[in-house]
């Protein structure tokens, strides 16, 4: 009965490989870190932008907008409430009761950015749309009413 294999105990050799290969290697490597540099600045770039975006068309219509806090990554903790700000800050309210700011533009939060835009974004349409609809029912209203008051007006005047 052959007994448990014995490991050599001399190291293994790696046989390199040629350099051509590693050339090859490298070159492609340099062309992977100047795509990943280029699009971390576009990324960058892209980031700032949709920020004031954000920030011009939110600020108007809310001082807040919330999040749900399922969508959240677990590494933030237990959240109880989420909301994101107009200039690009989501504020956590733990269970517990500390509250916490993340920067959202932050290179390392972008993940977390994109997250809460796509939880986010639903519930800023629908707050744009009833601001649109009020605005809407308010003109309405003041048109009939000035209608009238216009008319008033002209008979007063014609009565004299």
């Amino acid at each position: 009965m052959p007994g448990p294999a014995v490991q050599s105990s001399v190291p293994r050799v790696a046989v390199p490989a040629s350099p051509d290969a590693v050339v090859e290697t490298l070159r492609r490597l340099r062309e992977d870190v100047g795509q990943i540099s280029e699009l971390s600045s576009e990324e960058g770039s892209i980031v700032a932008a949709f920020s004031l975006a954000f920030l011009k068309l939110m600020e108007p219509l809310t001082k807040a907008l919330p999040v749900d806090a399922g969508v959240l990554p677990l590494e933030l903790g237990a959240v109880e409430k989420a909301n994101v700000l107009p200039k690009g800050d989501l504020v956590v309210l733990h269970r517990d009761g500390r509250m916490e700011s993340v920067d959202l533009t932050d290179v390392e939060n972008r993940d977390l950015l994109v997250t809460v835009v796509s939880d986010a974004m639903p519930r800023f349409n629908a707050l744009v749309a009833q601001r649109r609809s009020k605005i809407e029912n308010r003109i309405n209203f003041l048109s009939s009413v000035t209608k009238e008051l216009q008319s008033i007006a002209d008979s007063l005047v014609e009565v004299g």
